[in-house]
């Protein structure tokens, strides 16, 4: 996933409203209309929070006869997670070289020594 794309998917998923339609899709797809039942809000704007998470590649709609079913695209949320734990790695990595770093910084400072009595 590029960095324009997954910036697409972390500002959809910003938005307290469409964090919570996901939320809800995690459970299992769903119509529109389902979906709008629970919240205080329109039709349409609902319509736009899907609008929005499906350009993100969050979501996908499709058609069946007169339904048109919501679903959660659980492939984006794979590749999200694959973005955070490289940049949690490296970070992990970053924090044991201070550490290392600190330790024997430690061990340098004049009057540290451990099997000391005064």
């Amino acid at each position: 996933m590029a960095v324009p794309a997954i910036v697409t998917v972390f500002s959809a998923l910003a938005d307290e409203t469409r964090l919570d339609i996901v939320t809800r899709l995690a459970d299992g797809e769903t119509t529109l209309s389902e979906l709008a039942a629970h919240y205080d809000t329109s039709i349409q704007a609902v319509s736009k929070h899907l609008s929005v998470l499906e350009d993100a590649g969050v979501v996908s709609r499709r058609r069946e006869a007169q339904r048109r079913p919501v679903r959660l695209e659980a492939e984006v949320f794979d590749l999200m997670t694959k973005w955070i734990e490289r940049y949690r790695q490296n970070s992990e990595d970053r924090y044991r070289r201070l550490d290392r770093l600190l330790a024997q910084l430690d061990d340098q400072t004049p009057g540290n020594d451990q099997g000391a009595t005064t």
